[in-house]
């Protein structure tokens, strides 16, 4: 299983929130990039960034620090937030993003999702960010009304082989990842499962290796010092 320890950016700033409210913000580190490498000497072959300015308001502006990391870190990066149009998507790709993360457009405008697919393949995924079984959008703000399952299964379809799934109630609150609806997520579609949200302990890291799941986020324990990097990388096995 990969891990794929986080950094979040918000005005240029290292962040991290709790259940997705921006009124909880805080920032947890001075550079991503020196973040970044911090994560490869543990071991770690990724890095999952999110742009939440871009997911909230479409605002580009922690672009010239997450090109920096694509470029100096020496990780693969996964990028999500404010992926809403054809031109995000070819902006992200040709940056070198190692995988571009599609959220709020695949219920908005999911022929974002078949663009996307088209010109990049398996380097596209589908962010699922859940609050009580629904996905929400516009920076987990609002409620699209759309099942979490349903919304997978129509990913499936378009050829989306990769899904990060966050249940938002868990995000930030060390309280362990929901295991339920992950396994839910399993029997329901085929596509690679990446766990967001609520992973705080060595425990939880075997726990989503031992269910098969393809990878991992690492977000507030890293910060907090509820997990230990390097321990989790060898925990979850081989990185790629």
């Amino acid at each position: 299983m990969i891990l794929l320890p986080a950094i979040d950016m918000k005005d240029g700033r290292c962040v991290r929130l709790k259940k997705g409210e921006f009124s909880t913000i805080s920032q947890v580190a001075d550079s991503a990039l020196r973040t970044a490498k911090v994560f490869a000497e543990a071991g770690a072959k990724w890095v999952h960034m999110v742009d939440l300015d871009g997911a909230r308001d479409g605002a580009r502006q922690n672009f010239p620090i997450i090109y920096e990391v694509i470029q100096q870190s020496g990780l693969s990066v996964e990028l999500g937030g404010g992926i809403k149009s054809e031109l995000d998507v070819i902006t992200i790709g040709e940056a070198g993003a190692a995988r571009i993360v599609i959220g709020s457009a695949a219920v908005t405008n999911p022929k974002v999702v078949d663009y996307a697919v088209k010109q990049y393949g398996d380097r596209v995924a589908v962010g699922i960010d859940c609050l009580d079984g629904r996905v929400r959008t516009a920076g987990w703000e609002r409620d699209s009304g759309v099942g979490y399952l349903d919304l997978a299964r129509q990913m499936e379809e378009k050829g989306i082989q990769t899904l990060i799934f966050t249940d938002i109630a868990t995000d930030g609150m060390l309280s362990g990842p929901n295991y339920d609806q992950l396994a839910a997520l399993q029997k329901t579609v085929k596509c690679n499962i990446v766990a967001s949200g609520g992973v705080t302990t060595l425990d939880d890291v075997k726990r989503l290796r031992d269910m098969g799941l393809y990878g991992a986020i690492i977000g507030k324990a890293y910060y907090a010092g509820t997990l230990d990097l390097a321990e989790a990388v060898r925990e979850a096995g081989p990185q790629q």
